[in-house]
């Protein structure tokens, strides 16, 4: 296996994948180590799906320009990389003259930053145009979206393995030395060297970080809780619907439909410090139930399907504070290394604008030479269940696994499980099917199609059954004779 590359990125999340599309437009030999079993096992995995607008962000900050970048560009990546889309807008709702006065400000940021069509709103417009949300007034935020993060970080990062970037799972990094101007990134699983070395390590930024030299971040990460409601309630919500930012100028718990038919309520703010927890609580959830019934009237406990926790890489400077901007940083001192720390939100809207950043660091200090063969183009899976009934008995009859049906709950077929165990970043966990196809999602989370699914892996990867896992490196699903 070679290990010697001109640029290894260190986690290949949707900021590390979106790198990794970047320089493969060049003739470059690029690693991607990540530490999961996927790409979307971390906090690329674990958010809301908001295209951001960048009206909540400081005037000229990276967060602002980049946000507003990506979000501009969104339509003509979406189309490239076959990723389901809707520029369906947001509304941040708020209740008495305080909250008008906070969000009056909101509005005026918006308004200085450039965001386009923002617009207030009286009651009555907001129920004419959102009759299932309520509020004394709203802000109008059209050119916010929403889109499916498994289906995106996964879309780059096929992408980028298309033109040749290679990715390396289960490859923790756990040091790095330096000679010169290259680098030995150190792995359980071996040595990698390189001329170049991108820190996108997300929640473990800080310790790349230290790694390389560039400063002594320390973790302030965020917790945030989610529910996940019924598709049946999906059709009551066209777009997000957010509360007046708080005192702190964040937003509270809101409720966003996600591109597939759901709803998402959440995320919870809880600061956790240098921990790592994705454990969903009790105490979350009737939080969650609460603040969510405000904004929208169908938070109600017939419709929760699952709950769910986040985690964000936040970070403190070294005065002690919290970074509040990107950052994207190099030095002299320190040659062929990009540090990027600090990518919370908007990190999923801004992650093409920020791996172009990275690109130029790159270029300039050396000259790249294009790859002439790169491909922007990217195609999914055919979603047997988005078919009509005539484009479904077309794929029938050119392959009859797409006349079998897995996944009851979302209507996904033998064929698609199939083209997902082979996909072309090698992932096989069973979590990884779920991301790829939507299968186990439904009302029953899996209760009908997860072992099937286990059983099919078995057969398409020739693994065995103690072999199969759920997500995780030691989370093997069966550990005895089962029937």
């Amino acid at each position: 296996m070679k290990t010697d590359f001109d640029v290894i990125i260190i986690g290949g999340g949707v900021v590390g994948s979106a790198v990794a599309r970047e320089l493969s437009r060049y003739k470059l030999g690029i690693a991607v180590l990540e530490k999961e079993l996927d790409v979307v096992n971390g906090t690329s995995g674990h958010n809301t799906g908001l295209l951001h607008s960048g009206a909540l962000y400081e005037k000229n900050s990276l967060k602002m320009i980049c946000s507003m970048e990506g979000n501009a560009d969104f339509d003509r990546v979406a189309e490239e990389l076959d990723v389901p889309f809707k520029r369906c807008g947001k509304l941040v709702v708020g209740f008495g003259d305080e909250e008008r006065e906070r969000l009056e400000k909101l509005y005026q940021k918006g308004l200085d930053n450039g965001v386009p069509g923002l617009r207030m709103i009286d009651h009555a417009e907001l129920k004419s145009i959102e009759p299932s949300a309520d509020g004394d007034f709203a802000l109008v935020v059209p050119t916010a979206g929403i889109l499916c993060p498994f289906t995106y970080t996964i879309a780059l990062a096929e992408n980028a393995a298309m033109n040749g970037a290679k990715y390396f799972f289960d490859h923790a990094a756990t040091g790095i030395d330096r000679t010169g101007d290259h680098y030995t990134v150190h792995t359980a699983k071996g040595d990698f060297t390189g001329r170049w070395v991108i820190n996108c390590a997300g929640l473990f930024a800080y310790q790349v970080s230290k790694w390389l030299g560039f400063g002594a971040y320390e973790p302030a990460r965020v917790k945030g809780e989610y529910i996940i409601l019924d598709k049946r309630v999906g059709k009551h919500l066209i777009r997000p619907v957010y509360p007046t930012p708080n005192i702190y100028g964040d937003f509270d718990v809101h409720v966003t439909p996600t591109i597939d038919g759901n709803v998402l309520v959440g995320p919870t703010i809880e600061n956790i410090g240098d921990k790592i927890d994705y454990s969903a609580t009790q105490d979350m959830i009737d939080v969650l139930a609460r603040d969510g019934l405000k904004m929208f009237d169908y938070v109600k406990r017939e419709h929760y399907i699952r709950n769910y926790a986040g985690v964000f890489p936040t970070v403190k400077n070294e005065k002690g504070e919290v970074e509040p901007d990107f950052c994207i940083q190099t030095r002299e001192d320190i040659p062929n290394a990009v540090n990027l720390v600090g990518i919370n939100s908007p990190g999923l809207t801004s992650s093409l604008p920020i791996a172009r950043r990275v690109v130029e660091k790159i270029k300039a200090q050396e000259k790249l030479i294009p790859n002439e063969s790169f491909d922007p183009v990217r195609r999914g899976i055919e979603r047997f269940a988005e078919k009509s009934k005539a484009e479904q008995a077309e794929l029938i009859a050119s392959d009859a696994d797409y006349g079998e049906i897995f996944c009851r709950c979302e209507c996904v077929t033998k064929a698609e499980i199939k083209k997902a165990a082979h996909n072309i970043l090698g992932v096989s966990t069973v979590t990884g099917i779920k991301y790829r196809t939507r299968a186990t999602m439904g009302r029953c989370q899996g209760g009908y199609c997860q072992t099937r699914i286990a059983a099919l892996l078995q057969q398409e990867l020739g693994q065995k059954k103690n072999e199969i896992r759920l997500k995780t490196t030691g989370g093997y699903m069966f550990t005895g004779d089962v029937k």
